[in-house]
C-alpha cells in the first residue's frame, strides 16, 4: 500500500478530456505511475470552464477511476490551466547584495523585485520562473547561491492568467471534493514530461495540441523564455471532418481518431472508410484520401500559427533542436511530417518519459500534461525542501554567533 505523503496527483482539466494521473514518489525522488483515470470533458471551451456542474461531474468520474486503479484515496491535486486568457512576459529585477555573498534571502528579494510589475486587477500571477542571474555584469548564472558580488540581477519569466478562469477551475475541483495544492500552466507541465535537458539547453519549442487550445513553451539555454496559448486545437479538426463528410460531431471524432491522417500523400488511393450520415440516411463509403484532404489544411494552419508566434517573439532562430509536438492531436499519423514542412525545423512526437510504474499505459502524448504535473510538483517540492534546509542552517549559524557573543560579554 502506497504511503499517503508519497502520493502526488496531476489533474489535467482539458477541453475534450479530464485526466487524473496518480504518481508515487519512490527512492531517489523517482516517480512511479500507479493509477490513471480519464473522463470526457463536458463544460469547458477552449480550456476555460463554461459549465461548473458538468466539469465537476467529469472531474469526479476521472478521479474515481484513478482511485480504483491506484488503490488510494485522492484528496488533493495539482491542476493544469490553459486558455486564451494566458499571457506571459519577461522581466528583470536588480538589488544590492547585503553581505557581499548571495544568500537565499537575496535570491528571494531579487525575484520579488523582478515580479514587481503592474498587472491589471482582473489578472493574477501564476508562475515566476527564474531564467538566469547576473552578478556584477557576469551573466549566464543559473545558481547564484554562495557567490560573491555587490549587485545581483535576475531575469524571470512571468505567466499571468485571468483571475476568474483560475477561480473557476479551483471551484470545480473543490466541488468535486478535492483540494488544489497548486495551479500549473499546462505547456510548462507537458515540457517536464517530454523534454530532455539537452533539448532545453540547445533551444526547443514544445507544442501541446489539445482539444480546444494549442499551448507553446519555448526553452533557450535551459530556461523557459516564452509561453503562449493559441485558441485552436483538435476540436477544429473534428468540426472540419463533421462538416466536410456531413456526419455528426461524435462520429466525426471517432473517424478522426481511427482513420485520420494529416498528410494526404501517406494515404493509399484504394483505402475507404464508412461514414454514418445525419437524419437516419444510410451510411456512405468515402475514400480515406478525402478525409485526409479535409484534415491537412487545418493541421497546416495550426503549425503556421505556431510558427508565426515563434517568429513574432523572435525565438524561431533560437530553437536549434526544433520542436516537440505532444497532446492528443499529436498522435495522428502525418502530424510530425506536416509540422516539419510548415515550420521548417526538425520535429518529433513527445511521449512522457523519466517515469516508472504503468509506463506502457501512459506512453501516449495525450497523457503528457497529467504526468508533467506530477514531475513539476516533485521538482518544486525539492526546491522548497532545499530552501527550507538552507534557511534553517543560516538561522542556526546566526544563533550560534549570537551565543558566542553573549559568552564573550558575560
Amino acid at each position: 500500500m502506497a504511503k499517503k505523503e508519497n502520493i502526488i496527483v496531476g489533474l489535467d482539466v482539458g477541453t475534450t478530456k479530464i485526466c487524473a494521473v496518480v504518481g508515487e514518489v519512490v527512492e531517489g525522488n523517482k516517480i512511479d505511475i500507479i493509477g490513471i483515470g480519464t473522463s470526457p470533458s463536458k463544460g469547458l471551451r477552449k480550456g476555460v470552464v463554461t459549465n461548473i456542474e458538468s466539469t465537476v461531474e467529469s472531474i469526479k468520474k476521472a478521479v474515481e477511476e484513478a482511485e480504483l486503479m491506484a488503490g488510494v484515496e485522492i484528496n488533493s491535486v495539482y491542476a493544469g490551466i490553459a486558455g486564451g486568457h494566458i499571457k506571459s512576459f519577461n522581466s528583470r529585477g536588480v538589488i544590492a547584495i547585503k553581505n557581499k555573498e548571495v544568500t537565499h534571502a537575496d535570491i528571494n528579494r531579487v525575484i520579488d523585485a523582478a515580479r514587481a510589475v503592474a498587472i491589471p486587477l482582473d489578472r493574477e500571477v501564476l508562475h515566476v520562473i527564474p531564467q538566469e542571474f547576473i552578478i556584477d555584469e557576469q551573466d549566464g548564472i543559473k545558481e547564484p547561491l554562495g557567490m560573491s558580488g555587490v549587485r545581483l540581477e535576475a531575469e524571470v519569466h512571468i505567466v499571468t492568467g485571468a483571475v476568474t478562469s483560475a477561480q473557476n477551475i479551483i471551484k470545480s475541483v473543490n466541488r468535486a471534493g478535492l483540494h488544489v495544492i497548486d495551479i500549473i500552466l499546462q505547456p510548462i507541465a507537458s515540457s517536464e514530461a517530454v523534454l530532455t535537458s539537452d533539448e532545453k539547453e540547445l533551444g526547443v519549442a514544445v507544442v501541446d495540441i489539445g482539444g480546444g487550445t494549442t499551448d507553446i513553451a519555448t526553452f533557450v539555454n535551459g530556461s523557459l523564455w516564452h509561453t503562449a496559448v493559441l485558441g485552436i486545437g483538435g476540436n477544429h479538426l473534428t468540426n472540419d471532418v463533421a462538416v466536410g463528410l456531413r456526419t455528426p460531431a461524435s462520429e466525426a471524432e471517432k473517424i478522426k481518431v481511427k482513420y485520420g491522417c494529416a498528410l494526404t500523400s501517406l494515404v493509399k488511393e484504394d483505402e475507404t472508410i464508412e461514414v454514418p450520415s445525419v437524419g437516419g440516411r444510410p451510411p456512405r463509403i468515402v475514400s480515406r484520401q478525402v478525409l485526409s484532404e479535409i484534415i491537412e489544411p487545418r493541421a497546416e494552419e495550426i503549425f503556421s500559427l505556431v510558427q508565426r508566434e515563434l517568429k513574432k517573439t523572435g525565438y524561431e532562430e533560437l530553437v536549434a533542436s526544433g520542436a516537440v509536438i505532444t497532446g492528443g492531436a499529436a498522435i495522428m499519423e502525418g502530424m510530425t511530417e506536416v509540422a516539419e514542412r510548415v515550420m521548417d525545423m526538425p520535429v518529433r512526437r513527445g511521449m512522457p518519459s523519466n517515469i516508472g510504474g504503468l509506463v506502457d499505459v501512459v506512453s501516449n502524448p495525450m497523457f503528457a500534461t497529467g504526468v508533467g504535473l506530477i514531475l513539476y510538483a516533485v521538482k518544486d517540492h525539492e526546491k522548497k525542501e532545499v530552501k527550507k534546509f538552507a534557511d534553517k542552517a543560516s538561522f542556526n549559524n546566526v544563533f550560534s554567533k549570537m551565543k558566542s557573543w553573549v559568552k564573550e560579554f558575560f
